[in-house]
């Protein structure tokens, strides 16, 4: 029922697309004529325009197809999808555009291609949210489920449940476990282990399972292989969630070593030179930028230090940066001048009789943080990356946290995603390292963007600042 029920909505969402298509052609063509015709310049009748839509609705079908915009979306990503439909109607204006340029066509209407192009996004990415939230309240209501089995009772199997009872709208219904060493009856929330693993054999073809989620402990691999092979003489699709997903990255970076597939237990997108390079010209933009827009939020802040406190107005406070090399980060002072082995003793607490009466507000405010631009510009420090830390801390936390160190390969920034998700002052590392862990392994300019956005919106008041 389920498989039916995807072909309906893939044939609805195909009906949509070729509508939406048309309508922003329509729109277009409107708006060209009637706001912006140029007068003094040829054009094409109303009949030409409309018989090239014949062929521009079923050629952007095809680049929905090939930017795989009709594969199942109960999990993927906003942000993906819309990246895909920019892409699939970026190729299409270009082509068309070659396409006029080719065949000498002058009196086609250029601007109502660009018009085309910005009006179809819109509408696409309106249509298609629209169309999201209508499903995810359909699941949620218990309609256009997927039925699915676990095969192995493990820490991945118990992660997985936990992430389908968060998300109802994805649509899952998880029918049981299969297991040999757990006995049956066992409970993981409201999910049971129904059987062994060998009743598979009567269960597939007795079940109208969609996916089969093989879900084995570490030491149960060797039963890989013949569970694949039930499952596959069944037709039932079948996934694999790995039980070393603390090892490997959330997006596996893989190889192809003629035939044998390499999964690289760390992928970095910005150990690639042109990302890091992105970056660098980002950073070295927005610093100046921001330099400049804040001047006046730094010299207010200067002037009222050299009234309430006495010392130098810049604190200087070694910290690790990329390739676990020491820098200098730079900051407003906002405790009283002290001894280097008193400033190296621990983090600042609540009510801290070191901080002064600014300095909490400064704190409070994240202004104290200002002359970390300059950190940027030398390229010590970025914009937005995982928050550096004492060489002290660092050498406590590599014992104490997997993979803390990994946070090393990426520049540290001003902000980060650990931080503008509340991860910021007195709160658990540990977390904040997973959420360093996710920003260093799914990395995209627009995450970077995303990030700063949502700082400057929520990240500059820092409640868990003392």
């Amino acid at each position: 029922m389920i498989k039916d029920n995807q072909q309906f909505f893939n044939r609805m969402h195909v009906v949509v697309d070729g509508a939406v298509t048309a309508l922003s052609y329509l729109l277009a063509w409107f708006i060209q004529f009637t706001f912006f015709a140029d007068k003094s310049a040829g054009k094409l009748p109303f009949e030409w325009y409309m018989f090239i839509l014949v062929f521009i609705v079923p050629g952007m079908l095809l680049l929905y197809y090939a930017f795989n915009l009709y594969t199942p979306k109960r999990v993927q990503g906003r942000r993906l999808e819309v990246g895909n439909i920019i892409k699939a109607n970026t190729i299409a204006l270009l082509g068309m555009v070659l396409i006029l340029f080719l065949r000498h066509q002058d009196d086609f209407s250029r601007k109502m291609l660009f018009l085309f192009y910005g009006i179809n996004i819109f509408l696409e990415t309106l249509v298609r949210n629209l169309i999201r939230i209508f499903l995810m309240r359909l699941r949620k209501n218990g309609m256009n489920l997927k039925h699915i089995l676990l095969v192995g009772y493990s820490r991945a199997a118990e992660e997985y449940i936990d992430r389908i009872k968060q998300n109802p709208q994805w649509g899952y219904l998880i029918r049981g476990v299969l297991d040999d060493n757990v006995a049956r009856g066992t409970r993981y929330g409201d999910i049971k282990v129904i059987g062994r693993i060998d009743n598979l054999m009567v269960i597939l073809p007795e079940n109208r399972l969609d996916e089969i989620v093989i879900t084995l402990g570490l030491n149960e691999y060797d039963k890989l292989e013949h569970i694949v092979a039930l499952c596959e003489k069944s037709g039932v699709h079948t996934k694999f969630v790995p039980d070393y997903n603390k090892i490997i990255p959330t997006k596996p970076y893989t190889e192809d070593l003629l035939g044998l597939p390499v999964i690289n237990i760390r992928h970095v997108p910005l150990s690639n030179t042109f990302n890091r390079m992105v970056k660098r010209v980002m950073d070295i933009a927005g610093s100046l930028v921001c330099i400049v827009l804040f001047s006046p939020v730094m010299l207010f802040a200067i002037l009222m230090m050299k009234l309430t406190m006495p010392g130098p107005l810049i604190f200087r406070q070694e910290r690790v940066g990329r390739h676990n090399k020491p820098f200098q980060m730079y900051k407003f002072r906002s405790m009283e001048v002290q001894k280097e082995t008193e400033e190296k003793k621990g983090w600042t607490v609540k009510n801290d009789p070191r901080v002064t009466g600014f300095g909490k507000f400064m704190r409070r405010t994240s202004i104290d943080e200002l002359p970390q631009l300059f950190n940027v510009l030398k390229g010590e420090m970025s914009l937005v990356g995982p928050r550096p830390e004492r060489p002290q801390f660092v050498e406590k936390f590599r014992e104490e946290i997997p993979r803390y160190m990994v946070k090393h390969q990426v520049c540290p920034g001003m902000t980060g995603w650990a931080q503008v998700n509340g991860y910021r002052g007195d709160t658990s590392i540990k977390r904040r390292i997973e959420f360093d862990l996710y920003y260093i392994e799914n990395w995209t300019v627009g995450f970077d963007i995303k990030i700063l956005i949502l700082t400057a919106f929520k990240g500059f008041i820092n409640k868990n600042a003392y």
